[in-house]
Protein backbone atom coordinates (compact mmCIF):
# COMPACT_ATOMS: atom_id res chain seq x y z
CA UNK A 1 0.00 0.00 0.00
CA UNK A 2 2.83 2.39 0.86
CA UNK A 3 4.52 1.67 -2.47
CA UNK A 4 1.30 2.36 -4.33
CA UNK A 5 0.88 5.57 -2.38
CA UNK A 6 4.40 6.76 -3.18
CA UNK A 7 3.88 6.02 -6.87
CA UNK A 8 1.10 8.58 -6.89
CA UNK A 9 3.57 11.44 -6.99
CA UNK A 10 3.97 14.62 -4.91
CA UNK A 11 0.24 15.39 -4.96
CA UNK A 12 -0.36 12.37 -2.73
CA UNK A 13 0.92 14.25 0.33
CA UNK A 14 -1.76 16.97 0.10
CA UNK A 15 -4.27 14.16 -0.43
CA UNK A 16 -3.00 12.43 2.70
CA UNK A 17 -3.33 15.65 4.69
CA UNK A 18 -6.84 16.14 3.33
CA UNK A 19 -7.85 12.63 4.37
CA UNK A 20 -6.46 13.13 7.89
CA UNK A 21 -8.42 16.37 8.26
CA UNK A 22 -11.58 14.66 7.03
CA UNK A 23 -11.21 11.73 9.42
CA UNK A 24 -10.55 14.06 12.36
CA UNK A 25 -13.62 16.19 11.62
CA UNK A 26 -15.85 13.16 11.05
CA UNK A 27 -14.85 11.51 14.32
CA UNK A 28 -15.28 14.73 16.30
CA UNK A 29 -18.71 15.37 14.74
CA UNK A 30 -19.89 11.80 15.33
CA UNK A 31 -18.95 12.04 19.01
CA UNK A 32 -20.78 15.37 19.14
CA UNK A 33 -23.96 13.89 17.61
CA UNK A 34 -23.88 10.91 19.96
CA UNK A 35 -23.39 13.24 22.91
CA UNK A 36 -26.32 15.43 21.87
CA UNK A 37 -28.57 12.39 21.50
CA UNK A 38 -27.56 11.19 24.96
CA UNK A 39 -28.31 14.61 26.44
CA UNK A 40 -31.80 14.86 24.97
CA UNK A 41 -34.32 15.40 27.76
CA UNK A 42 -37.95 15.67 26.68
CA UNK A 43 -39.06 15.95 30.32
CA UNK A 44 -37.08 19.17 30.72
CA UNK A 45 -38.65 20.63 27.57
CA UNK A 46 -42.13 19.67 28.79
CA UNK A 47 -41.37 21.24 32.19
CA UNK A 48 -40.34 24.51 30.51
CA UNK A 49 -43.57 24.61 28.52
CA UNK A 50 -45.71 23.65 31.51
CA UNK A 51 -44.32 26.50 33.60
CA UNK A 52 -44.40 29.01 30.72
CA UNK A 53 -48.01 28.18 29.88
CA UNK A 54 -48.99 28.80 33.49
CA UNK A 55 -47.25 32.18 33.37
CA UNK A 56 -44.43 31.23 35.74
CA UNK A 57 -41.50 32.23 33.55
CA UNK A 58 -38.93 32.11 36.34
CA UNK A 59 -39.83 28.51 37.08
CA UNK A 60 -39.64 27.75 33.36
CA UNK A 61 -36.14 29.23 33.22
CA UNK A 62 -35.05 27.17 36.22
CA UNK A 63 -36.41 24.01 34.60
CA UNK A 64 -34.42 24.67 31.44
CA UNK A 65 -31.20 25.74 33.13
CA UNK A 66 -30.71 22.31 34.66
CA UNK A 67 -30.79 20.56 31.28
CA UNK A 68 -28.21 20.09 28.53
CA UNK A 69 -30.92 19.40 25.95
CA UNK A 70 -30.34 21.76 23.01
CA UNK A 71 -34.06 22.50 22.62
CA UNK A 72 -34.35 23.32 26.32
CA UNK A 73 -31.33 25.62 25.96
CA UNK A 74 -33.01 27.56 23.16
CA UNK A 75 -36.22 27.95 25.15
CA UNK A 76 -34.35 28.99 28.28
CA UNK A 77 -32.30 31.58 26.39
CA UNK A 78 -35.44 33.01 24.83
CA UNK A 79 -37.17 33.27 28.21
CA UNK A 80 -34.14 34.88 29.82
CA UNK A 81 -33.93 37.49 27.04
CA UNK A 82 -37.63 37.85 26.23
CA UNK A 83 -37.42 41.61 26.75
CA UNK A 84 -37.66 43.64 24.59
CA UNK A 85 -38.43 41.04 21.89
CA UNK A 86 -38.90 37.35 22.58
CA UNK A 87 -39.01 36.65 18.83
CA UNK A 88 -35.47 37.96 18.39
CA UNK A 89 -34.39 36.06 21.49
CA UNK A 90 -35.76 32.84 19.98
CA UNK A 91 -33.82 33.47 16.78
CA UNK A 92 -30.58 34.19 18.65
CA UNK A 93 -31.02 31.13 20.85
CA UNK A 94 -31.69 28.91 17.85
CA UNK A 95 -28.67 30.27 15.98
CA UNK A 96 -26.43 29.63 18.99
CA UNK A 97 -27.38 25.95 19.07
CA UNK A 98 -27.45 25.39 15.31
CA UNK A 99 -23.97 26.89 15.06
CA UNK A 100 -22.75 24.00 17.21
CA UNK A 101 -24.37 21.50 14.84
CA UNK A 102 -22.94 23.25 11.79
CA UNK A 103 -19.35 23.28 13.04
CA UNK A 104 -17.01 21.32 10.77
CA UNK A 105 -19.48 20.87 7.92
CA UNK A 106 -17.76 23.53 5.81
CA UNK A 107 -14.49 21.64 6.24
CA UNK A 108 -16.06 18.39 5.02
CA UNK A 109 -17.68 20.25 2.14
CA UNK A 110 -14.26 21.58 1.16
CA UNK A 111 -12.73 18.10 1.36
CA UNK A 112 -15.44 16.63 -0.87
CA UNK A 113 -14.70 19.33 -3.46
CA UNK A 114 -10.93 19.55 -3.06
CA UNK A 115 -9.95 15.87 -3.03
CA UNK A 116 -11.07 15.09 -6.62
CA UNK A 117 -9.40 18.31 -7.80
CA UNK A 118 -6.13 17.26 -6.18
CA UNK A 119 -6.53 13.86 -7.82
CA UNK A 120 -7.08 15.60 -11.15
CA UNK A 121 -3.95 17.64 -10.55
CA UNK A 122 -2.05 14.39 -10.01
CA UNK A 123 -3.53 13.10 -13.27
CA UNK A 124 -2.31 16.15 -15.16
CA UNK A 125 1.20 16.08 -13.70
CA UNK A 126 1.47 12.32 -14.30
CA UNK A 127 0.42 12.67 -17.93
CA UNK A 128 2.80 15.59 -18.41
CA UNK A 129 5.61 13.40 -17.12
CA UNK A 130 4.65 10.54 -19.43
CA UNK A 131 4.36 12.71 -22.53
CA UNK A 132 7.55 14.59 -21.74
CA UNK A 133 9.38 11.27 -21.83
CA UNK A 134 7.80 10.57 -25.19
CA UNK A 135 8.80 14.03 -26.37
CA UNK A 136 12.38 13.35 -25.34
CA UNK A 137 12.22 10.14 -27.41
CA UNK A 138 12.89 8.00 -24.37
CA UNK A 139 10.97 5.14 -25.94
CA UNK A 140 13.51 2.74 -24.57
CA UNK A 141 12.20 3.36 -21.09
CA UNK A 142 8.58 2.13 -21.24
CA UNK A 143 8.56 1.63 -17.49
CA UNK A 144 9.11 5.32 -16.88
CA UNK A 145 6.33 6.20 -19.31
CA UNK A 146 3.82 3.79 -17.81
CA UNK A 147 4.92 5.00 -14.37
CA UNK A 148 3.71 8.47 -15.25
CA UNK A 149 0.36 7.08 -16.35
CA UNK A 150 0.14 5.01 -13.16
CA UNK A 151 0.86 8.14 -11.13
CA UNK A 152 -2.05 9.83 -12.83
CA UNK A 153 -4.46 6.95 -12.17
CA UNK A 154 -3.38 6.45 -8.54
CA UNK A 155 -3.81 10.13 -7.67
CA UNK A 156 -7.24 10.20 -9.30
CA UNK A 157 -8.33 7.05 -7.49
CA UNK A 158 -7.22 8.34 -4.09
CA UNK A 159 -8.86 11.70 -4.65
CA UNK A 160 -12.17 10.11 -5.60
CA UNK A 161 -11.97 7.65 -2.71
CA UNK A 162 -11.45 10.45 -0.16
CA UNK A 163 -14.36 12.45 -1.61
CA UNK A 164 -16.71 9.45 -1.60
CA UNK A 165 -15.83 8.46 1.97
CA UNK A 166 -16.23 12.06 3.21
CA UNK A 167 -19.51 12.57 1.36
CA UNK A 168 -21.40 9.93 3.36
CA UNK A 169 -20.80 11.43 6.84
CA UNK A 170 -21.21 14.93 5.36
CA UNK A 171 -24.74 14.10 4.22
CA UNK A 172 -25.51 12.35 7.51
CA UNK A 173 -24.36 15.35 9.53
CA UNK A 174 -26.35 17.69 7.31
CA UNK A 175 -29.49 15.64 7.87
CA UNK A 176 -28.81 15.62 11.62
CA UNK A 177 -28.53 19.41 11.63
CA UNK A 178 -31.76 19.75 9.64
CA UNK A 179 -33.55 17.47 12.10
CA UNK A 180 -32.28 19.61 14.99
CA UNK A 181 -33.43 22.73 13.13
CA UNK A 182 -36.96 21.32 12.74
CA UNK A 183 -37.16 20.39 16.42
CA UNK A 184 -35.97 23.85 17.47
CA UNK A 185 -38.39 25.58 15.09
CA UNK A 186 -41.33 23.52 16.38
CA UNK A 187 -40.47 24.30 20.00
CA UNK A 188 -39.82 27.98 19.21
CA UNK A 189 -43.16 28.29 17.44
CA UNK A 190 -44.94 26.79 20.44
CA UNK A 191 -43.15 29.09 22.89
CA UNK A 192 -43.87 32.08 20.68
CA UNK A 193 -47.59 31.26 20.88
CA UNK A 194 -47.37 30.96 24.65
CA UNK A 195 -45.59 34.29 25.07
CA UNK A 196 -48.10 35.95 22.75
CA UNK A 197 -50.90 34.69 24.97
CA UNK A 198 -52.18 32.13 22.45
CA UNK A 199 -53.05 28.95 24.31
CA UNK A 200 -52.25 25.72 22.47
CA UNK A 201 -55.22 23.50 21.76
CA UNK A 202 -56.03 20.87 24.37
CA UNK A 203 -54.85 17.37 23.43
Amino acid sequence: MLQIFLKGGPVMWPLLLTSIIAITVVLERLFFVLGEKARRNEDAVDAVFASAESGDYEQAIQAGQGSNDFVAKVLTYALEHREPSHANALIRGANRELKRFNRGLSVLDTVVTLAPLLGLLGTVTGMIRAFSLLGNQELGAPTAITGGIAEALIATAFGLMIAIVALIPFNFLNSTMEQARHEIEDAASRLDSVLNGIRPPSP
